[in-house]
């Protein structure tokens, strides 16, 4: 069985190395690279399942970086490891579509459980960060994103992105697969998401589930 293909990004190479070691049991490493630039020309040709990348790297920072390859592939992974232990950071981060943010100091308890989740669709944050987070979210979600969904749309998100499958959500709701399903696709087209994951970070991102 393949192991997930995982690319590197960050501009220390000492960095580099300690992680091919930390990731090795786990992972094929399939690349490194050392700034911005070469994270999306190596990306775009390797098409790694998780990308691992620092924020503050030459030529073009990590998140910039990340923001552009989602516009040509949403579906790749990413989770962030950087120095900066900073809510806001993890924040962009994850505004650009990531799905893991995790701090160096934490990389070796850390870094393969974000990527774990990544793989499996689901977000991770340093623990540390994770309540920080969430209350600047809330904070920013103005009044009219607080109450665009019904209750039962939220109920809904909720169940999803807590990963029920459409017969499990109906069943604790007492209402009919069908019309899990019709809820969960109206979301999707009406907000422009196109995968379960996408759907979980709507639910973070407008506060309808915690991390």
């Amino acid at each position: 069985m393949s192991r997930p293909r995982v690319l590197l990004a960050d501009d220390h190479r000492i960095v580099s190395e300690g992680l091919k070691g930390l990731l090795a049991d786990d992972f094929e490493l399939v690349g490194t690279v050392e700034d911005g630039r070469a994270l999306v020309a190596a990306a775009k040709a390797i098409k790694p399942d998780v990308i691992v990348v620092d924020i503050t790297m030459p030529h073009m920072n990590g998140i910039d970086a990340v923001a552009r390859l989602k516009q040509d592939n949403s579906d790749v992974k990413v989770v962030f490891l950087t120095m900066h232990q900073d809510s806001a950071y993890a924040r962009r981060a994850l505004d650009a579509g990531a799905h893991g943010f995790v701090v160096k100091h934490s990389a070796t308890a850390e870094l393969v459980m974000a990527i774990h989740a990544a793989l499996r669709g689901q977000t991770f944050i340093t623990p540390a960060l994770t309540k920080d987070v969430l209350r600047k979210s809330e904070k920013a979600s103005n009044h009219a994103n607080a109450n665009f969904l019904t209750a039962r749309q939220r109920e809904i998100l909720r169940l999803l992105a807590e990963g029920r499958s459409a017969k499990e959500i109906a069943l604790s709701l007492a209402i009919s697969p069908r019309t899990v399903e019709f809820h969960k696709y109206q979301l999707m087209d009406t907000h422009g998401l196109h995968s379960n994951a996408e759907l979980i970070h709507f639910a973070i991102k407008h506060w309808v589930v915690t991390i």
